[in-house]
């Protein structure tokens, strides 16, 4: 079922176009990612359509009813409300209903002899039951244990970023949508939530759309990829990988209408060139022609620019890491490591966020104090850092200024000299773009104008704080290829599986209690084999159980041949004790829907409902075993 559809949907900033007469449909069963460099107005697209922010141009259609669910990339938060508070936030009946029902809950447990707040949960507890919201508060617990939020009273002001970006997710995967949108959802979060959120989404009912630029994540969740390319909306069915495929395809389409062109172009040119007598003849038309010609052509060069920077010497010895403590408060993030860094290693740090990894590379970038430990830099090293952190930059001078005052060029390792114009191109910076003022980028682009700095400034390793976090697909490629020619040592913290399985070959996983892990080999590689060792552990308890029942068993004294005396007397009347327990708790039920408004008699009728399904449990265990034991010793 079509949920909405589009016509000529335009939206500009300032004079940049960002979606151009773009049309499109969503269907329930559509699971959409959205791709594009950063600054190509990913996030206004995804406002546009959540009805945030407003098209300049152009008409939605929609379905009746439709309601959509919109998780910003940097959501807001009241800091003074509690985790499922900001979870059961929104206008609708039902949230308005959860968010009291959680309210009273929690005031009672505070003053629980308050007939107030006593008579108003029992009506509560009646309209839940009637909107059959308990099965969402359950899934609101459930999903935010899954991402790691265990106190549900915490104010969110007492929250980390990271664990604020995990409960603002939580109540966008719980609220009733029918079309859910995700902006960048998996930045921030460690792998393991970003497994749980990849399997949630995968068997969600319900249209998705979303940016992110996991692209493993996108190639096992979604059904389709849109791209946003220079204002036009390119659709492509099929994940990632297919995605790759009729991309390639449709590039080698435009490359072959663009050699024709460039033909017509050359013959064209020439004409123009012959002189004014020769150009008497239909002279304006094939002027026309050529101007138009002019303007459709693609003038750019496909030649791969050579970025296998020289860089400086790497000598004999690079980094030395000698059994390296380090604490916050009670908080151990180090604890006696030790590694000798080698020119070829290409390491990726993992692990759950709040673990230590951006203080590793803090440490061996001088920018933390350790409290026990070494860390040796060989004087020939010179090392790049993109920090997570946000870096402070000169928005009043132009992109190319702003590189230039790095680097006017970089040399390749055959001696071939790449000027800081060349290098923005190749980091997606058009001509116009470099003569942009900084101010005018956007988040995303200025991210990859940092990282082009750090690589302008000619290190000779590489400390790469979540890269992946920031930088789009095109980006990330960019980096990968660079990587791949780099001469010397690359540590990187990411959690993008898909970028760790191509740049790395150790992980240092980080275990918890300032432990980690080195494994060789890929991400893939290292998952494998946690999730191997985590099967054998629960193998060799299995079997430690198992010896341990044999053990019990041949302790035990010969099997019986009869019933004792009091077991027959329980057999006997057991049948008649289950069916009288089940009468009363029959009864119990219709007693507390007649006293629902009486709080004391219902605080009676419930122990009592406890104390007889507790009794019930237990007769039916015993009922099971006397039963089982009968027809061991042959009476049944």
């Amino acid at each position: 079922m079509n949920l909405l559809s589009t016509e000529s949907l335009s939206k500009a900033y300032g004079e940049k176009k960002l979606f151009d007469k773009v049309a499109f449909g969503i269907d329930d069963s559509d699971k959409i990612g959205l791709i594009g460099i950063n600054g190509t107005g990913k996030t206004s697209f995804l406002k546009v359509i959540a009805g945030i922010d407003e098209a300049d141009a152009g008409s939605f259609i929609k379905s009746s009813n439709l309601k959509i669910e919109y998780l910003a990339q940097n959501p807001d938060f009241d800091f003074e409300i509690t985790v499922l508070e900001q979870v059961f936030e929104g206008s609708s009946p039902l949230m308005v209903l959860l968010r009291e029902y959680e309210n009273v809950s929690s005031s009672l447990e505070k003053n629980p002899s308050d007939t107030k707040l006593q008579m108003r949960l029992m009506e509560l507890n009646a309209k839940m039951d009637l909107n059959e919201a308990w099965q969402i508060e359950r899934e609101a617990k459930t999903v935010l244990m899954k991402l790691g939020i265990m106190e549900f009273d915490k104010k969110i002001g007492k929250l980390s970023g990271g664990q604020r970006k995990r409960v603002a997710m939580a109540g966008a995967l719980i609220r009733p949508c029918d079309l859910l949108i995700l902006d960048e959802p998996t930045n921030h979060i460690d792998n393991e939530t970003i497994t749980y959120l990849e399997d949630y989404l995968s068997n969600r009912k319900g249209a998705l759309l979303m940016v992110t630029h996991d692209r493993y994540f996108l190639d096992r969740v979604v059904n389709k990829i849109w791209e946003l390319d220079e204002s036009k909306l390119h659709a492509y069915q099929g994940a990632y990988t297919k995605f790759l495929e009729l991309k390639a395809q449709r590039e080698a389409d435009d490359k072959r209408i663009q050699e024709k062109k460039q033909s017509l172009y050359k013959s064209e040119l020439a004409w123009m060139r012959k002189g004014v007598e020769a150009r008497r003849t239909k002279q304006k038309a094939r002027k026309d022609r050529f101007k138009v010609l002019e303007t459709e052509i693609d003038k750019s060069s496909d030649e791969k620019l050579d970025i296998s920077v020289a860089g400086k010497r790497l000598g004999r010895k690079i980094i030395e890491i000698n059994d390296i403590s380090k604490s916050f408060g009670d908080k151990v993030v180090l604890k006696n490591f030790a590694y000798t860094v080698l020119k070829g290693d290409r390491i990726g740090i993992v692990g759950n966020n709040g673990e230590g990894k951006s203080s590793l590379l803090n440490a061996i970038a001088k920018k933390l104090d350790l409290d026990s430990g070494t860390i040796e830099i060989g004087e020939t090293i010179k090392i790049g850092y993109y920090s997570q952190e946000n870096i402070d930059m000169d928005t009043s001078l132009r992109v190319i200024e702003y590189i230039k005052n790095k680097a006017e060029y970089i040399e390749t390792s055959d001696g071939t000299k790449i000027t800081a114009a060349m290098m923005l191109e190749k980091f997606l910076f058009t001509g116009d773009m470099q003569w942009s003022f900084i101010s005018k980028l956007s988040g995303g682009e200025r991210r990859r104008l940092y990282l082009l700095s750090v690589l302008m400034e000619g290190p000779n390793v590489l400390l790469l704080d979540e890269p992946t976090n920031d930088l789009d697909i095109q980006t990330l490629a960019i980096l990968e290829d660079y990587i791949d020619e780099f001469n010397g040592p690359v540590i990187t913290v990411s959690h993008d599986r898909y970028f760790l399985d191509k740049i790395a070959d150790k992980i240092f996983a980080f275990e918890g209690d300032g432990n980690i892990e080195i494994s060789f080999g890929d991400y893939t590689d290292y998952s494998e084999k946690k999730k191997q060792t985590i099967e054998d552990t629960a193998s060799e308890t299995v079997k430690a159980s198992l010896k341990d029942k044999d053990k019990s068993s041949e302790a035990k004294p010969k099997a019986k041949t009869k019933f004792s005396y009091k077991e027959q007397q329980e057999f006997d009347t057991i049948d008649e004790k289950i069916e009288q327990t089940e009468t009363k708790l029959a009864q119990t039920k219709i007693d507390m829907e007649k006293n629902a408004a009486d709080f004391v008699k219902l605080a009676e009728l419930t122990k009592e409902e406890e104390r007889l399904n507790s009794l019930l449990e237990e007769l039916m265990e015993r009922w099971a075993y006397l039963n089982e034991l009968a027809e061991e010793l042959g009476i049944l």
